[in-house]
């Protein structure tokens, strides 16, 4: 009986030796485990952890300001940056990689923190006793309500006509918080950042109007908003506190609109400039007649224009006889009276009485 008491017992005991000081491990996450908890500035220590995602690559860093519990409370900017190390995890989510150990920027305590850099948020923490390095206490919590995501965030709405000419894409982050704090949360103010590929977040608080009792939740909405023309694949963080609460991916598509007007402008403008330009060539250009390729025409002869004869015109009395009505008009070297006439009684042209022209006869007259 004592046997089966103890059997147990041995278990944990060997179990609790198995894990070596400075390991932190998750129930359902990932693990992470130093060769040392207390090493001095300019040394190494050898960071290894298991339980990640697999080929997920992380970032490793020495910061201060920090517990397991409450995490980094300054953000990255608690962190020796500069002598931080990324490390891609195997096919198991398995890593192992030597950190050199640096002073972080703020007193300790100090962890060793590492989380994704892509992908789904993930980090865990690791205690580190910074040899020779100042500690102070941690600040005290604001409030001593908490607020946790109890539900997957998503992005929701479209995109407009006006996004695809390059407008500001637009979505809204919904998500569900809970308060696991003892005390309630009044008009919590969230900060949503996004980054763009591997640059950093740019965050932009949101306030959230309302109260979350203890144990209470609330499903919450804030606009999300990216620059004119961004396109490509955005990350979008929620954060409060100074934690980060959750991560969700967003692929904005191209605005092909605006490459379309870019395409037609450098066809439209120079046709326009090409036939602004011919247009002013054809108006300054000199006007030559054109080769006349047939015989050229005979000039014409312009004739004396004749001047006929006319009765003057007198004044009359009431007494006096009708005018005559002129005649027809005559060339300037006949008369009516003296043109030769024909045979007819016609008016005939002048002829020569030379001894050499032939006799005409002429009409006889009455007898």
């Amino acid at each position: 009986m004592r046997r089966l008491v103890l059997l147990p017992l041995a278990a944990a005991l060997l179990l609790a030796l198995a894990v070596p000081p400075g390991q932190v491990r998750a129930a359902d996450g990932p693990a992470v485990r130093l060769s040392a908890a207390r090493a001095g500035a300019g040394g190494s220590v050898t960071v290894s952890g298991t339980g990640w995602r697999p080929r997920a690559l992380l970032m490793l860093l020495v910061c201060g300001r920090a517990t397991p519990d409450r995490g980094v409370t300054g953000g990255t900017n608690s962190c020796a940056n500069g002598d931080g190390r990324a490390v891609t995890t195997d096919a198991d989510g398995a890593f192992a990689r030597r950190l050199p150990v640096a002073e972080p920027p703020v007193p300790c305590p100090c962890v060793v923190h590492v989380a994704t850099v892509t992908g789904a948020r993930a980090e865990a923490d690791a205690v580190l006793e910074v040899a020779g390095h100042p500690v102070a206490p941690l600040p005290a919590e604001r409030s001593a309500g908490r607020l946790a995501v109890l539900s997957d965030t998503r992005l929701t709405g479209s995109s407009g006509l006006l996004t695809w000419f390059g407008a500001p894409p637009g979505r809204t982050l919904v998500f569900t918080v809970g308060n696991t704090g003892t005390s309630p949360v009044e008009n919590p103010v969230f900060q949503v950042g996004t980054a763009h590929g591997v640059f950093a977040p740019e965050w932009d608080e949101r306030q959230w109007h309302g109260t979350l009792a203890p144990g209470e939740k609330a499903r919450i909405k804030l606009p999300v908003e990216l620059s004119a023309g961004a396109h490509g694949d955005y990350t979008v963080t929620l954060r409060y506190a100074g934690r980060v609460l959750a991560e969700q991916p967003w692929g904005v598509p191209r605005p092909w609109g605006v490459t379309l007007f870019w395409v037609l402008l450098c066809l439209v403008v120079p046709a326009a400039l090409f036939r602004a330009g011919m247009a002013v060539v054809d108006r300054l250009r000199p006007r030559h007649p054109a080769p006349h390729s047939g015989p050229r025409p005979r000039p014409r002869v312009r004739l004396p224009r004749l001047r006929t004869t006319g009765t003057p015109v007198t004044a009359r009395t009431p007494g006096d006889p009708p005018a005559p009505t002129p005649g027809p008009a005559s060339l300037p070297w006949f008369t009516p009276d003296s043109a030769p006439r024909g045979p007819a009684g016609r008016p005939c042209a002048p002829h020569d009485d030379s001894p050499t022209s032939p006799a005409t006869p002429t009409p006889k007259g009455p007898t």
